[in-house]
């Protein structure tokens, strides 16, 4: 309860104060940020936990999981726009069926789930959260997203575009970085400025989420925002989390997949819609929902599990 509370006291507390900020600062420079967090920060967090993480024991497992629970948030959304298709023989639009679809599948396991993953378990199982992400979420978004993006927006469809994004993506290199300098002694001065910067970069990630709902005004299409949350944090994690134990998954590794799982959607889904023309007011109004849902639905996946 007391981890639970200082993670709230956290996570609240710097989105709330990026919001307010974010009211205030010029438009371009939440944008300006995310730039720097994707080059610098991001990257400098990742070197920096890895050098903590516990590589041993079934880690390469988690992008396993990531993969499971987008395909299934994906055919269990897919799978909704049938049935209504079938039983009251109307569809959306595809651009909806496309943010639908996004929305249920591809989390915010990054700028959110990084925080929240170091909050609850610490340092020690970062590595099976950034597995997850980077194994996982990232190459479900820009492969499977980009590709049923394109299919229901009818947007821009270089195939290389695609793969450039994914290779020059610096998280990636940082991650290889990172196992490269894992076991490299460094001086303690320079492993104690990593650290702080790590720290402040994840504070930075919070507040950067705030400054962009301050941003976003739309509540739009409330009935498949619900349904596709319903999907991507609650029967997706339920599934697939009461698989964990068959995969000899316990303790803190099994709540980091789960959290990974459990996060709402994530802001590539409004990325993708404006990229491909999908419905984008669908896509802000269930990033907004999913986010305020993460704070009721977290005690809930602990309790369980």
């Amino acid at each position: 309860m007391a981890n639970l509370l200082e993670l709230y006291l956290k996570l609240v507390g710097l989105v709330l104060v990026g919001f307010l900020i974010g009211r205030k600062l010029p438009t371009q420079f939440p944008t300006r940020l995310g730039q720097f967090l994707f080059w610098v920060g991001v990257p400098i967090s990742i070197v920096a936990f890895l050098r903590k993480a516990d590589l041993s024991g079934q880690v390469w497992i988690a992008p396993m999981f990531a993969h499971a629970a987008i395909l299934l948030g994906a055919f269990l959304a897919w799978l909704t726009i049938k049935w209504q298709a079938y039983s009251t023989k109307t569809v959306p639009q595809l651009p909806t069926q496309g943010s639908f679809i996004l929305a249920a599948m591809v989390g915010n396991t990054g700028y959110l789930g990084y925080p929240v993953t170091l909050a609850v378990v610490g340092t020690k199982y970062f590595a099976w959260a950034l597995f997850y992400d980077l194994l996982g979420t990232t190459l479900g978004a820009y492969v499977l997203g980009v590709a049923l993006a394109a299919r229901f927006g009818g947007g821009v469809k270089n195939h290389w575009q695609i793969a450039k994004a994914i290779s020059i993506n610096p998280a990636l290199w940082s991650f290889g970085l990172g196992l490269l300098l894992k076991r490299q002694e460094i001086p303690t001065l320079v492993e104690f400025c990593l650290e702080k910067l790590a720290w402040s970069v994840v504070a930075l990630s919070l507040m950067l989420i705030g400054m962009r709902l301050a941003q976003l005004n739309s509540w739009h299409n409330l009935k498949y925002a619900s349904c596709s949350l319903f999907f991507k944090m609650l029967l997706v994690p339920l599934i697939l989390g009461s698989t964990l134990s068959f995969f000899g998954l316990k303790g803190a590794a099994s709540q980091v997949i789960l959290l990974q799982m459990a996060m709402p959607p994530a802001f590539t889904t409004i990325i993708l819609a404006e990229t491909f023309h999908l419905d984008h007011n669908l896509a802000v109004t269930t990033l907004l929902l999913g986010t305020m849902l993460l704070l009721v639905t977290i005690p809930v996946w602990l309790w369980l599990f």
